[in-house]
């Protein structure tokens, strides 16, 4: 231990002398005056760590039992400083806002391309409408009805084509113009928008049939001219052109009524957990503009104010939980950290205040450190009382006892 007594002793020996020349002065009247007393040597009393048999002592600081410097992951304009240096804050408070004009957008994309997978992932696990396939049936039963017309007047036709025949051939034409085009129209409009590989597949077999159904009419419009032969030639082109119209409505009604596949509505329900994800990750983005307090406690520092940028990592500000302090020795050495243990008394002077506080030990630092060319430990002291005048960084000497 310390001993405090110094000044008493201090002051005894201070008076030694004034005391022997006063008994010096009186023996004057007595006799002759004797020869000087040898000086006295004044013992220097040692001010610091001192242990004592069983003991280890220390100096050290005292410190707050849970601190932190907060900094931000992302960087942005600082928007609103909710706290000053000083203030007490309860965990979870908002200390610092970044600007979150920018994330917010992102999140509402994030949000919208979700919506529109999920809409996806519902259709094809819903299957067909009804009424989608009854348009599909119809159109079906009408390129039958045209195959079948189609094979009627190849078989009537006769060696030569009358004005009759070459007008309906003419009509047949435009009519197969007309369907090209509106093929030709869907089919590009089909290229612009991304779709599934069987829709433009579809649209592919549409507009090819159209073209074979021009091709056609044109066909029978110089084979009428040309004689019967050549009509009849003409006529099997058109029927071919009508089954293959026949065999593209039929292909489209079986798509509907087979419905989506097993490997596309995976496809989408990954589709959807990708956007699900990407909305998680853009709303914690969001979250990481506003910085809350982890513990309650009092904000030591404020770094940062209003209209300035912050880079990732960089501090903010400093939080500390004054209302619960600890000590940590700064010179422990390496010859006595072998002693100490976890859970042994200790006892702790802070000098600035001249009172002693018990405690025991809570931790013992892993790794050395290099002071003035020692190598020490840190240790940490838990204290047995707060006192309310003990303030960050005071001075203490700790004496942790070992037996």
């Amino acid at each position: 231990m310390v001993h405090r007594h110094f000044s008493t002793i201090s002051l005894l020996l201070a008076t030694l002398p004034l005391m022997i020349a006063s008994a010096g002065c009186t023996r004057a009247f007595a006799g002759p005056i004797p020869a000087p007393a040898p000086a006295v040597a004044q013992t220097s009393v040692e001010i610091g760590p001192h242990a004592s048999a069983g003991t280890v002592a220390a100096s050290g600081e005292v410190v707050p039992a849970q601190e932190a410097q907060l900094s931000f992951p992302v960087s942005g304009r600082v928007q609103t400083v909710t706290v000053a240096e000083g203030d007490a804050v309860q965990s979870g408070d908002v200390l610092v806002a970044l600007e979150t004009g920018l994330l917010e957008t992102d999140v509402a994309q994030a949000q919208a391309a979700l919506k529109a997978t999920q809409a996806h992932r519902a259709l094809l696990e819903a299957g067909p409408r009804p009424g989608d396939v009854a348009v599909a049936q119809a159109q079906v039963q009408a390129a039958e009805a045209r195959l079948a017309q189609a094979t009627a007047q190849r078989n009537q036709l006769t060696a030569r084509a009358t004005e009759a025949e070459m007008a309906a051939a003419r009509a047949q034409l435009a009519a197969t113009q007309a369907e090209e085009k509106s093929a030709r129209i869907a089919y590009d409009q089909l290229r612009d928008r991304k779709v599934e590989d069987w829709e433009e597949e579809v649209a592919l077999l549409r507009l090819r049939a159209a073209e074979q159904g021009r091709v056609a009419a044109e066909a029978q419009i110089a084979m009428a001219e040309q004689g019967a032969k050549v009509q009849v030639r003409a006529a099997q082109a058109a029927v071919q052109a009508a089954a293959a119209q026949r065999d593209l409505a039929q292909a489209q009604l079986d798509l509907l009524q087979a419905g989506a596949s097993p490997e596309e509505i995976a496809a989408a329900q990954a589709q959807v957990a990708q956007a699900e994800a990407a909305v998680q990750a853009a709303r914690a983005t969001l979250d990481q503009a506003t910085l809350r307090a982890p513990f309650p406690g009092t904000v030591a520092t404020m770094e940062v104010a209003p209209g300035e940028t912050v880079l990732p990592g960089q501090v903010v500000l400093e939080l500390a939980d004054l209302a619960r302090m600890q000590v940590e020795t700064t010179d422990l050495s390496e010859q006595d950290v072998d002693q100490v243990q976890g859970g042994q008394q200790a006892t702790v002077f802070v000098e600035p205040l001249g009172i002693e506080i018990a405690g025991r030990v809570i931790d013992i630092a892993r790794q050395a450190e290099t002071v003035g060319g020692d190598v020490v430990y840190r240790v940490v002291i838990g204290l047995d009382e707060q006192p309310p005048r003990l303030r960050w960084g005071m001075s203490v000497e700790v004496e942790i006892a070992t037996e």
